[in-house]
């Protein structure tokens, strides 16, 4: 990700910044055309597919708490779990993971894929072109790959927020929701939450893009290796994913607030209003911030997975298009 690469490099997909751990002479002109942007997108894809699946137990169950008032606790958290697996059945702690990979793997093939283009028309335009970007264009790059991905992908976020909170007899299936929010509350509701969202992905993918890249430039200029192993990735993956989660987490608690308000009898309508009803009710700490405990479990475990998985599978990749298992069309 925050590799250093040379001037006549500057252009290069994600993907191919992978070369640099490579001795110089293996660096032929003819094998770096062979990356393409759908290399990135189909890494980027298969990461947050991984990442996700991971822990999907973990993000319903937060996200149960976070559209309630009940109070969060460790206990009631494991208390939830081992009811719904009681009741349902194991399969039933992953409902709603089929709308989060429909979502997921899109939103994550963007964000990695659209975060290397930022970097290289930002490195451009602040005369930093082929180099490591300084903090802020680091953190802008970070930000508009995170708010592209989030754009582009928001009504899936929101049928997925619908199915985690309700019983299978309520919702089927994805177009099943698509079309009962449609025709019951209207298509404008598939964007309700849209703004907290944006505005919590600005802070939450500007701060853990740069952080990751801050750590793997400090890691490649104490070790003088450009290529992390698979552990510290997963380490600084983490680090960025507790960082970033932490500084963003009240707008998740508004957005999914909002998302479910339609099937939870609430009638939040405004990020202030939502912000000013959860505080009153249920307190800052308790309430604007309930579940961030189990996010600082389940949150750095899914960025660390995701940012190694990314840059495994670039890898991985890279070396299949140099023995040749890939043709350039």
């Amino acid at each position: 990700m925050a590799h250093r690469v040379h001037d006549h490099q500057s252009h290069l997909p994600v993907a191919q910044a992978t070369v640099l751990a490579l001795p110089p002479n293996s660096q032929a002109k003819d094998l770096r055309p062979r990356f393409t942007a759908l290399d990135a997108l189909l890494c980027g894809a298969f990461a947050g597919a991984v990442a996700k699946t991971v822990i999907a137990p973990l993000d319903r169950t937060k996200i149960i708490f976070q559209v309630s008032s009940k109070r969060f606790s460790a206990k009631e958290a494991f208390r939830v779990l081992y009811c719904t697996f009681m009741k349902d059945g194991l399969l039933s702690l992953w409902r709603g993971n089929s709308a989060t990979m429909v979502r997921v793997m899109p939103y994550a093939a963007i964000q990695f894929s659209s975060h290397e283009q930022y970097k290289t028309l930002l490195g451009g335009y602040y005369g930093y072109q082929g180099k490591a970007l300084p903090p802020f264009p680091r953190f802008l790059a970070g930000s508009l790959a995170g708010t592209s991905a989030a754009m582009l992908t928001y009504p899936l976020d929101m049928v997925r927020a619908r199915m985690a909170v309700t019983a299978r007899e309520m919702y089927s299936n994805i177009m099943h929701v698509f079309m009962r929010i449609s025709q019951e509350e209207g298509v404008k509701t598939l964007y309700r939450g849209f703004t907290p969202t944006i505005l919590g992905v600005i802070p939450y993918a500007g701060i853990t893009f740069f952080t990751y890249e801050t750590l793997k430039k400090l890691h490649t200029e104490k070790t003088k290796r450009s290529q992390p192993y698979p552990h510290e990735r997963l380490a600084f993956g983490a680090c960025a994913g507790l960082i970033g989660q932490s500084a963003a987490y009240p707008l998740d608690i508004v957005r999914r607030r909002m998302q479910t308000a339609g099937v939870t009898g609430s009638s939040y309508s405004t990020i202030l209003g939502t912000m000013r009803a959860i505080a009153t009710q249920e307190g800052v700490i308790k309430g604007l911030y309930k579940g961030l405990s189990m996010n600082w479990v389940k949150g750095p475990v899914a960025v660390g997975i995701s940012f190694t998985t990314f840059d495994i599978a670039n890898n991985l990749l890279f070396k299949l298009h140099q023995l040749g298992y890939f043709t350039q069309s």
